[in-house]
């Protein structure tokens, strides 16, 4: 009987079981998982509805050092999204492309592939943590809790170092390292960022909506309108998740808002001139007054250099409006910097894209297979990151169930050395 072991029970390693068991149905498919249950991450994705795809999938919409790698690899996985409809899964797309099941429940999904592992016979051990992996003839041996498992084929499904919360420490770029693997350095992708304090004094908990542009210098690197989420370490928000990914290749960032896209400068000026005869008498609270949140107007005023805030607003002079519409729609903030492990969506950089075949196998392993967030490619926020988690699994679980059967294993005569977590 053929042996396939996952590692890891996240989003990736429960696909990868399923369809590996489902295309070899005499082979005996084994998950484990270290945590006390599987897919515990996926019930957090989309914000518990599980935005499990996106319509607009593009090369362009995913940080790799290897674009053409990208490309490749997900024109190899076609619509992972169709193996989902063809296992008993209505979705629904909203506005942005974004894809959610039907019901607009996680759980759903999950439960959902938990019925399929049980009727694909895949047999599932929680609490079982990975600790090495070594060649054993033409195929593997992998040390769990202590005990050596035999495989003809490994599909490693760890994940990265983003929400360790969830259990996920980066092992899998040890055991990756272990097989000779290049490694992209680890960065926290899709996360918030700090910032000088200064720049964000009294406005934590405050919500903006707007563009919001990373710079180098005074070079624009990408551009992103959404929801911008004061914090009282710096900013955080869709928006500002989506310009993290770029943040590691910028030598002086700056993130620019601007709070009013729909008008140019000019016209923005103008409507701050009319607004302020109407309250001539009144201060910049009066002239905030629905705008802006007033402790976001008195920063904004604050970065103008107009002076004090209760100054009259028929002191200023056009110079001064010009100088107010100016930091309205070029608000900026220094100092960039990624927060922790913690608060990242998904890790960027890991194993190099040009090591794996269109399959996910590693060139010159055949029957190791490394899938989703421990690859160099990491995605935008809106169902990018699931959409190469399912697709690799789903083309690492058939290929290992094509894979030939091995000679049968003989015991180990020696165990390799154990690697510390």
């Amino acid at each position: 009987m053929k042996e396939i072991l996952v590692l890891g029970g996240g989003a990736a390693g429960i696909v990868a079981a399923v369809a590996a068991a489902e295309a070899d149905q005499q082979a005996h498919v084994l998950l484990l998982e270290k945590n006390p249950r599987i897919g515990k991450k996926l019930l957090a994705t989309g914000n518990g509805r599980c935005n499990l795809d996106n319509a607009h999938i593009s090369p362009d919409c995913f940080f790799s050092s290897d674009k053409e790698g990208v490309k490749r690899l997900l024109t190899a996985m076609g619509r992972p999204l169709d193996w989902f409809k063809a296992h008993g899964l209505l979705c629904r797309e909203d506005e942005m492309g974004r894809v959610y099941p039907y019901s607009n429940q996680a759980g759903d999904v999950l439960n959902l592939l938990l019925h399929w592992l049980e009727r694909s016979g895949v047999e599932v051990r929680c609490d079982c943590a990975v600790s090495d992996i070594d060649r054993k003839g033409r195929g593997y041996v992998v040390c769990a809790d202590g005990q050596w498992l035999y495989a003809d084929a490994v599909i490693c499904a760890l994940g990265g170092k983003a929400g360790p919360q969830f259990g996920t420490d980066g092992f899998a770029l040890d055991l990756a390292q272990v097989c000779g693997c290049n490694i992209q350095p680890l960065y926290p992708c899709l996360v918030p960022l700090n910032c000088n304090k200064k720049q964000i004094s009294g406005l934590s908990g405050i919500r903006v909506k707007g563009d919001a542009s990373l710079y180098d210098g005074e070079r624009l690197i990408h551009k992103e309108n959404g929801e911008i989420q004061f914090t009282d370490y710096g900013i955080s928000g869709i928006a500002v998740f989506q310009l993290s990914g770029f943040l590691k290749r910028v030598k002086q960032a700056s993130i620019v808002l601007d709070l009013f896209p729909q008008w140019s400068k000019e016209e923005l000026c103008g409507a701050l001139m009319e607004k302020g005869k109407l309250f001539a008498d009144a201060d910049v609270y009066g002239l905030m007054t629905g705008l802006v949140h007033h402790r976001v107007g008195l920063a904004v005023w604050k970065a103008a250099n107009l002076g004090k805030d209760e100054r009259k607003l028929s002191t200023l002079s056009r110079e001064d409006w010009g100088k107010l519409a100016h930091s309205f729609k070029h608000w900026r903030f220094t100092e960039l910097s990624p927060t922790d492990w913690k608060n990242a969506q998904t890790t960027g950089g890991g194993i190099a894209l040009s090591q794996l075949e269109d399959d996910f196998q590693l060139r010159g392993c055949e029957g190791l297979y490394f899938v989703g967030e421990t690859t160099d490619c990491a995605g935008f926020c809106g169902g990018y990151n699931l959409h190469w988690a399912f697709g690799s699994a789903i083309l690492a679980g058939k290929s290992a169930a094509a894979l030939r059967k091995s000679a049968p294993k003989k015991p180990a005569k020696a165990s390799p050395k154990k690697k510390k977590r």
